[in-house]
């Protein structure tokens, strides 16, 4: 109860900002839990994403390097292939948290952006199993993103929770027990003095 004077305004004060951490406590503990149960979802993705990219990258490396072999670097071919800017990324709010999400074709365009003829097949499904990496490669980077800005927001949701449970609210607990004490204390005197005057004025 530092620096408090112990009156009534200042208990109703106090009694105000005990009710309010209570409220910010409850609020912060219900934001906790719906940002782990997301984390966890995420961090499912996750788990299962790791079992595919081993598979997505070896087979798409092992595309090209039978692309190669058959008909070397081909340069030319590589060079002519555009920048692809076709991922879009988008952000969702939740509980104030900026979830990102990654939107792109899902399928191979019909036409590869290179001159069939001076490809071959080997060349089209090294092609094809790449853009499935760079598919693969967004999601990665989406869950990883996710996953990283969740733990964050946890972490601090949860500081601040504990902050108000173990700091703020049993310190303003204290301060209203105080107050209220000594207020009472006061009016019990007040109450005793009165009777004596009122005794000795009927004497």
């Amino acid at each position: 109860m530092a620096n408090i004077a112990p009156t009534k305004g200042n208990l109703l004060a106090e009694k105000k900002k005990l009710e309010l951490a209570r409220s910010g406590y409850e609020l912060l503990d219900k934001k906790r839990n719906i940002l782990l149960r997301e984390l966890l979802k995420y961090e499912k993705e996750a788990e299962e994403l790791k079992k595919k990219t081993g598979d997505v990258f070896a087979a798409a490396y092992a595309s090209l390097q039978r692309a190669n072999v058959a008909g070397g670097q081909r340069e030319e071919i590589i060079r002519s292939i555009p920048v692809d800017d076709s991922l879009r990324i988008r952000f969702r709010s939740l509980m104030g948290v900026e979830i990102p999400s990654v939107e792109y074709d899902a399928d191979p365009p019909a036409l590869p952006p290179y001159v069939p003829q001076v490809a071959d097949s080997f060349f089209d499904e090294a092609y094809v199993d790449f853009v499935k990496v760079k598919h693969l490669a967004a999601e990665s980077a989406r869950i990883e993103n996710s996953v990283a800005r969740l733990r964050e927001a946890v972490r601090v949701t949860v500081k601040r929770a504990e902050a108000l449970k173990n700091v703020i609210i049993p310190e303003t607990e204290r301060t209203v027990a105080e107050i209220s004490s000594i207020l009472e204390e006061r009016e019990r005197e007040e109450f005793s003095r009165m009777k004596v005057i009122k005794n000795r004025k009927t004497t």
